[in-house]
């Protein structure tokens, strides 16, 4: 028995160390929408099942190999009793298994795929670009870019398109992944529960920069979010601060008007191609570069020198400025609030 028990004692070591890895803090299985919430419990219900059959098939085949059947004549068929123990344990019970997983597997799919009673409070639009997330508000003329506020406890309709390859729009807290296809429209319904800033990631491989394509979910209170609309809704205004001035003129200088629009002052040059992100309020934003840096005057003049630094492959040249331009365009971006 003690030979037995060493032998298989890696087998118990790497399931307590799985048991141990399944934290719930922040993601897919620490739910705070209703869709996530649907996801986690089927999750769970083909975990438990899953830790079940292994412990069951575990204990049987260590019970065999301790018991051993060094008397049985290997020419003999089987007793009843265990063509019987084999056509269920091997069979019946795993059908029952598959069965129950399936028919749970339609239901959570039709729970998160269907709209919710209420009708949707706010429809967002996301297209994916390589490598960013394009948000507008079609009904309230807001056009933003990864970062996605929307108001807490009411359900938020997502139209998903991409403007290029395919990409997958996903925030484990708040519901599942949902494709985003060029030349295709899918919907997608969130709701968050409580107010607060959930990360979400590109699901789907889409490039080099595949990895570091993040967006933030923004749950506010609905006069926060009210106010947040109202205020994205004015168009930037040319400044009076010379300094600001200076630091439009090499925005335009520089090229960054050919791809980034500032509703108000400029809009992109479409002979140039696909636009970056509108900047109209960019100096309210959280983050720069996909949700992967804190929008900082450090951060923001280094991905404006070399973006490749932060996320090699990304789309946005390298742009050459003397200091002086660069401090006043830095300046200049971070006052569009």
């Amino acid at each position: 028995m003690q030979v037995g028990w060493k032998r298989h004692f890696p087998i118990f070591l790497v399931l307590l160390l799985t048991l141990a890895g399944c934290s719930t803090d922040g993601g897919a299985l620490d739910p705070r929408g209703p869709g996530a919430a649907e996801t986690a419990t089927h999750w769970w219900l083909m975990f438990w099942l899953g830790l079940a059959v292994y412990i069951v098939v575990m204990g049987l085949l260590l019970y065999a190999i301790m018991r051993g059947r060094r008397n049985a004549d290997p020419d003999s068929n089987p007793p009843i009793s265990d063509r019987a123990f084999f056509t269920v344990g091997g069979l019946v019970i795993p059908i029952l298994i598959l069965a129950l997983v399936l028919g749970d597997s339609i239901r959570t799919g039709q729970s998160v795929i269907e709209p919710p009673e209420d009708e949707a409070a706010v429809t967002i639009e996301v297209i994916g670009h390589m490598f960013w997330w394009e948000v507008r508000y079609p009904d309230l003329d807001v056009v933003t870019a990864n970062e996605i506020p929307i108001p807490v406890g009411v359900p938020v309709e997502l139209r998903l398109t991409s403007a290029d390859v395919i990409h997958s729009f996903w925030v484990p807290e708040l519901a599942g992944k949902r494709d985003l296809n060029p030349g295709k429209e899918n919907v997608l319904w969130i709701e968050a529960d409580e107010e607060d800033i959930y990360w979400g990631q590109c699901a789907e491989f889409c490039g080099v920069q595949h990895a570091l394509m993040g967006k933030l979910v923004i749950a506010q209170s609905e006069d926060e979010f009210d106010q947040w609309i109202a205020d994205r809704q004015e168009p930037a205004s040319e400044p009076d601060d010379e300094f600001l001035r200076a630091g439009m003129d090499v925005y335009f200088d520089a090229g960054c008007a050919m791809c980034h629009g500032i509703d108000g002052i400029t809009e992109p040059d479409p002979a140039a191609g696909a636009p970056g992100p509108d900047l109209t309020h960019f100096g309210s934003r959280l983050t720069i570069a996909s949700a992967i840096e804190d929008n900082n005057y450090g951060n923001l003049a280094a991905w404006i020198v070399d973006p490749h630094q932060l996320k090699p492959g990304v789309r946005m040249p390298p742009t050459e400025l003397d200091p002086d331009d660069l401090d006043a365009l830095v300046e200049f971006l971070l006052s569009l609030e």
